[in-house]
């Protein structure tokens, strides 16, 4: 018999504006013990260091994660010049300086080398497994951790500004793009060292500062009453995917795994932009149904929602 998991059928999205100082996992943690949910996940980590937009997805919305994942970030950072930290940011020991500081034309003339898609080798002290195990662990374990340079995508790097010792930036990123190493490079492209400090998020995907809740805020108000109001539709991780209606009788099949022709059904509109290959959330009146690709005609669910 299959073991009852603990906690109530929440689903949907919820985005916490993560205070300095937790880590990703324990803000997941605590939303989920605020909601009693049977399941949460989230939607792209942060540092403890950083604060900001942390989107967390409880139950089916946990299925739409990828999604959020693959949008875009806006990111508000700050470098300091002069000192190099074995993290690359303030956590870390000194491990090399340089008494250069950079002119504001130095540095506004270096930020196009690291726009567009660009190659990155991210920070030793990162997440990323290095034969299964964390290459944070093994730094820390002192063992040299030699990670290879990945593409990644920079839409936008903006001076905000300058100070003698320090310089403020606003990044438009892509998924799996570094913060603390795009400053250790620039850093080095402008003749100096530095390191990343007052990383903030201020969006992720579709979820944005306007819609984000504390989670001071969210606990006052899961004290006082259910906060089920404060969910986001599942379908809110899918803005930048096309919509299809479908009838009842048609999402029991896709329930099933069964494919649907594309230009067929009650209560489907045609999409003449809707190409082989391309993804779809599929849904009835009131629900999205599942997550689906357009195949030689046809609509086949590749991510099924259970609600």
């Amino acid at each position: 018999m299959a073991r009852r998991r603990k906690g109530e059928p929440v689903h949907g999205w919820i985005a916490i504006d993560k205070p300095v100082g937790m880590t990703s996992t324990q803000v997941v943690a605590k939303v989920r013990w605020l909601f009693n949910a049977q399941k949460a996940g989230h939607g792209g980590t942060l540092d403890p260091l950083a604060s900001g937009i942390l989107p967390v997805a409880l139950g089916e919305a946990t299925k739409t994660v990828p999604y959020v994942m693959d949008g875009q970030k806006v990111y508000s950072f700050a470098i300091v010049w002069g000192e190099q930290r074995t993290t690359d940011d303030e956590e870390g020991e000194v491990c090399a300086t340089s008494d250069h500081r950079p002119s504001v034309e130095a540095i506004e003339a270096a930020l196009p080398q690291f726009t567009g898609t660009i190659s990155q080798v991210p920070p030793r002290y990162s997440a990323i497994k290095v034969d299964g195990q964390r290459a944070y662990d093994l730094a820390r374990d002192g063992e040299e951790v030699d990670l290879d340079a990945r593409p990644i995508r920079i839409d936008a790097f903006e001076l905000v500004e300058a100070l003698p010792d320090r310089a403020r930036f606003r990044v438009l990123s892509g998924k799996g793009a570094y913060m603390r190493s795009l400053a250790r490079d620039l850093a080095q492209a402008v003749g100096t060292v530095g390191y990343i400090t007052e990383l903030r998020r201020l969006s992720c995907g579709p979820f944005t500062e306007a819609t984000a809740i504390s989670l001071d805020k969210l606990g006052e108000v899961g004290h006082s009453a259910a906060p089920l109001d404060l969910l986001l539709p599942i379908a809110t991780a899918l803005d930048d995917i096309p919509a299809l209606a479908v009838s009842e009788a048609e999402a029991r099949r896709l329930h099933t795994g069964q494919t649907l022709p594309l230009n067929a059904g009650v209560g489907r509109v045609t999409r003449s932009d809707l190409t082989d290959g391309c993804l779809v959330c599929v849904g009835t009146a009131d629900k999205p149904v599942a997550i689906a690709r357009i195949e030689d005609g046809s609509i086949r669910p590749i991510r099924v929602l259970n609600l």
